[in-house]
């Protein structure tokens, strides 16, 4: 914009404060400096340049410079002083307009997130950040060893590398109590896993789940709320993987649907290693690594760091205490089923 365009009404009376100041010498007077301010408040709010401003300012100057008695120098004290009051109140607009921006931003993701809003408005605010809710989204959620706010380096870090490879393509990227989320259009699988390798960098090491995509302006709550379950299910079995797919963890959920079944499954599969000397953790850990590294003992004694005599001598201990070989294809699955259900109901550590 140039200084043409801006309106006369932002220099209302500076000719006459620069006429008397240079001719007394004084400093402007407080309300003076006040109606400057409001002036830089009210041309930041109409979308006013700065840089115009202070060039329309800068030219009214020359235009109503004295040429009475009085010197350059009150003259020239006068414009720093207006400006600089003009400036400050156009600085006080734009942050208050950032904070405003800030809160609408995080109380549409909140909405968002939690679907605590009509659906038809949700869908209407959601434009205004790149979101079309018509269509199916994926959530992504990246948690890392600290809570991340908004303005934090590691969010604004993740975020430039994301513009950087895909520049605009209806993402958002937030963050939620101390974790950082990315949501995406459904059909750009690309954009969430590169997301997640980002994430796992920025976070040193973070974690990061993947939700499904899923349609409609509910879809996005549901994606979130699976990518949290998988961080959840992936604290509790111990997993590690950097990247989980909740697509691909489906089968605990439905593990756990009937508690009580799966409770009951686990003592009477696994309630004997109680009896065992030390307790049942010591064996369970043991089935829990035999099973996770796909029943090869060298492997899961490796894991364990135990001998591959050792490995079989306590395999042979839980086959006595539980009536269950490890190694029997007709009691592997029973007995995988239990450990796994043990882990998710953190038994032996809680009673059932």
């Amino acid at each position: 914009m140039t200084e043409r365009e801006i309106p006369e009404q932002y220099l209302e009376g500076y000719a006459q404060i620069l006429t008397e100041v240079s001719a007394t010498g004084r400093r402007l007077t407080r309300d003076e400096l006040t109606s400057r301010r409001a002036l830089g408040e009210q041309a930041a709010d109409a979308g006013h340049g700065l840089r115009a401003l202070v060039s329309a300012h800068l030219s009214a100057a020359r235009a109503a410079w004295p040429t009475g008695p009085g010197t350059a120098d009150s003259a020239l004290a006068a414009t720093q002083q207006v400006i600089d009051a003009f400036a400050e109140g156009y600085e006080r607009a734009q942050r208050q307009a950032v904070r405003q921006e800030e809160a609408t931003r995080r109380e549409f993701i909140d909405d968002l997130l939690y679907g605590r809003s009509d659906l038809g408005r949700l869908a209407e605010r959601a434009e205004r950040f790149g979101l079309r809710l018509s269509h199916a989204h994926a959530v992504a959620v990246a948690r890392g060893p600290a809570p991340y706010d908004e303005g934090d380096m590691v969010p604004r870090q993740v975020e430039r590398a994301l513009i950087s490879r895909f520049g605009d393509r209806s993402t958002l990227l937030t963050t939620k109590d101390g974790r950082l989320l990315c949501i995406a259009p459904g059909h750009q699988d690309e954009v969430l896993a590169y997301f997640a390798k980002q994430a796992h960098a920025a976070t040193e090491g973070g974690q990061v789940a993947i939700g499904r995509a899923q349609p409609g302006p509910g879809g996005v709550v549901q994606s979130y709320e699976e990518a949290l379950n998988a961080l959840e299910l992936a604290e509790r079995l111990e997993l590690e993987e950097p990247v989980l797919h909740a697509a691909d963890l489906l089968v605990y959920p439905v593990l756990t649907r009937d508690r009580q079944a799966m409770a009951d499954l686990v003592m009477s599969s696994l309630g004997p290693l109680t009896t065992a000397r030390g307790g049942a953790g010591l064996l369970l850990d043991t089935l829990t690594a035999y099973f996770d590294s796909g029943c090869v003992a060298a492997e899961a004694a490796r894991r364990l760091s135990l001998s591959v005599r050792a490995l079989t001598y306590r395999l042979e201990r839980i086959h006595k205490l539980t009536g269950a070989d490890p190694s029997d294809p007709a009691h592997r699955y029973m007995l995988q089923t239990a450990v796994i259900g043990a882990r998710l109901l953190d038994w032996p550590a809680k009673e059932l």
